[in-house]
């Protein structure tokens, strides 16, 4: 069993677990959940699972490749320590594989996505990058060349990363001696936190024994409750401009500066800096966190019911495809995640409360339209239909009763 199909068995759980930690949240009268904040982490959990269906990306050839031609063999799948060791093996990567991407712009530019959300909750772990295929697999070749067995490896990269999810809430304190070997919730809202006292720490998947080893642990605080999100906030829903907002930046700043070493600098230097000739013509508005707002825009409650109405259609072509993946041919695949993506998209314009997100939506609409009449969708067909004909319409009276307008 791969790491998607792991995955891909938790995201009904993952759900479950999301809805349970909400309305505790409402019990306890200490919600943390705001519909735009959670359905864009779940949104973009999603839009990434069509990465490995798709298989973009090389790591799957190389790690074959480094396996076959490079493989010491020091260990076998025979052995039940194999699997303590490469679980250990792996999470020590993983360590310094998260740390590379907090401190060099480039890889940052594909991990920034997770830290982007300003709650923190169940619903953020699952705000996961589309783009951390390009080179994310450099930093686990170290196991292939150990010998870790391929199926050994796949199995504790999920196991890692299913265990990483729990530990995004508010809701568990301390946990005693456990603070000091694994990743609890209390030093992972430390990782997420935006404060100048918690900024680059806690980098560990599993176990924080690495960060206090290598010296980038920092312990939560009574005293300072930890902000969330990025010191640059992406102020926006859109899963798409979530994934290349550094990337377009990191472009920008190359073509500007008139520095040949800093046009070259800037993909690889930490994410804060910019180049001088830059930063001075082009200034970026960072968070002042002694007046620090969460962006929140203000919509409708048409709107918010139509926005998680379009979620749940996300969710649902999403989860079904998943679980009947050997019904669909390739070409159906990509059908189905260009439907997804631009459903999102569309409905991140919702959410953000943009004059132009009716019009948006009534155009996305007509191309699905003309995709069911070209015979793309032969899987969803009906679902589909039904769900295009009902946002529609919908989408037509939000347009026609100026009242519930956006802007």
């Amino acid at each position: 069993m791969d790491v998607s199909s792991l995955i891909t068995y938790s995201i009904p759980v993952f759900l479950l677990l999301i809805i349970i930690e909400f309305f505790y949240g409402i019990i306890k009268k200490d919600n943390n959940y705001r519909m735009n904040d959670a359905l864009t982490s779940m949104s973009l959990g999603l839009i990434s699972r069509f990465i490995p269906l798709l298989g973009l990306g090389f790591q799957y050839v190389v790690y074959k490749y480094v396996a076959q031609y490079y493989n010491l063999k020091l260990l076998n799948l025979e052995e039940t320590w194999v699997w303590v060791v490469s679980f250990i093996l792996y999470d020590i990567c993983y360590y310094w594989m998260h740390r590379m991407h907090h401190e060099i712009k480039i890889f940052w530019a594909t991990h920034v996505v997770h830290h982007h959300g300003e709650e923190f909750n169940l619903a953020t772990a699952l705000r996961q990058t589309s783009s951390g295929f390009l080179w994310k697999w450099v930093f686990f070749l170290p196991v292939f060349i150990i010998g870790v067995p391929p199926e050994v490896y796949v199995s504790v990269a999920g196991v890692n990363l299913i265990y990483q999810f729990w530990v995004h809430t508010e809701h568990v304190g301390r946990l005693g001696f456990l603070e000091y070997i694994f990743i609890t919730p209390s030093n992972h809202r430390i990782h997420h936190a935006q404060n100048d006292d918690y900024l680059d720490a806690n980098y560990g998947g599993v176990f924080i024994l690495w960060d206090r080893i290598f010296g980038t642990f920092i312990d939560e605080r009574k005293d300072l409750k930890p902000i969330y999100g990025t010191v640059k906030p992406l102020k926006s829903f859109n899963p798409f401009w979530a994934n290349v907002e550094v990337f377009y930046q990191m472009i920008l700043d190359s073509y500007r500066t008139k520095k040949l070493k800093d046009k070259v600098y800037v993909w690889f230097s930490p994410p804060a800096w910019r180049p001088d000739d830059v930063t001075e013509k082009y200034p970026l508005k960072k968070n002042d966190l002694s007046s620090f707002k969460k962006y929140d825009p203000q919509i409708g409650i048409r709107q918010k019911i139509f926005g998680f109405f379009q979620f749940m259609m996300i969710n649902a072509l999403t989860v079904l495809m998943l679980f009947n993946i050997d019904k669909f041919s390739y070409p159906e695949m990509l059908s189905v995640a260009v439907l997804v993506i631009t459903l999102a998209i569309s409905n991140s314009f919702i959410l953000d409360g943009k004059t132009y997100a009716n019009k948006v939506e009534i155009a996305r609409l007509c191309g699905v339209f003309i995709f069911l009449y070209l015979g793309f969708f032969t899987n969803f067909v009906y679902l589909i239909l039904a769900h295009t004909i009902i946002a529609l319409t919908i989408t037509l009276l939000l347009l026609k009763n100026d009242r519930y307008s956006f802007g």
